[in-house]
């Protein structure tokens, strides 16, 4: 089974600190592939796939992957969701527009080809971490635009 990582964005005023609530905000993930899309399209909604620790090397001072404060679902043995406030949302839209993929590459280099291949495969690999890093970027700057906050949820 590959787990991945799902991205929100939910308005500050419909957001409940319940794992419950949280819960049911991705239950329709399971049934309406073309909701999903259609959230995704619009940047309410991104998702890393199971190497969605590794994207976390590229922004270790940020709380862009796995930052926020964290909401256990009681009596299950279910990941937490994470939650951003709006403001912390638009912390890491500013911080991911002003950096240069460059700049986050060079330092998590070395530690991330080894896991892809090696110096063979750097250019695909960082191509696709370029890719999330654009994805993420727009997500984000999207939810700040919105001034909304973020729901992050390892889904299993």
């Amino acid at each position: 089974m590959n787990a991945y990582l799902q991205l929100r964005a939910v308005p500050p005023s419909a957001l409940r600190n319940s794992a419950t609530w949280l819960r049911k905000l991705f239950d329709d993930d399971d049934l309406a592939g073309d909701a999903v899309r259609d959230r995704m399209n619009r940047h309410r909604a991104r998702n890393l796939d199971g190497h969605y620790g590794d994207h976390q090397l590229l922004y270790a001072d940020a709380q862009v992957v796995l930052g926020g404060e964290r909401v256990y679902p009681a009596g299950s043995k279910e990941p937490p969701f994470v939650v951003l406030t709006v403001a912390q949302a638009t912390r890491v839209a500013t911080f991911l527009t002003g950096s240069d993929f460059d700049d986050l590459w060079r330092p998590a280099r070395a530690e991330l080809l080894p896991r892809y291949g090696g110096a063979a495969e750097e250019t695909r690999t960082r191509a696709a971490f370029a890719s999330a890093h654009r994805e993420l970027t727009a997500f984000y700057t999207a939810t700040a635009r919105h001034r909304n906050a973020v729901v992050k949820w390892l889904v299993p």
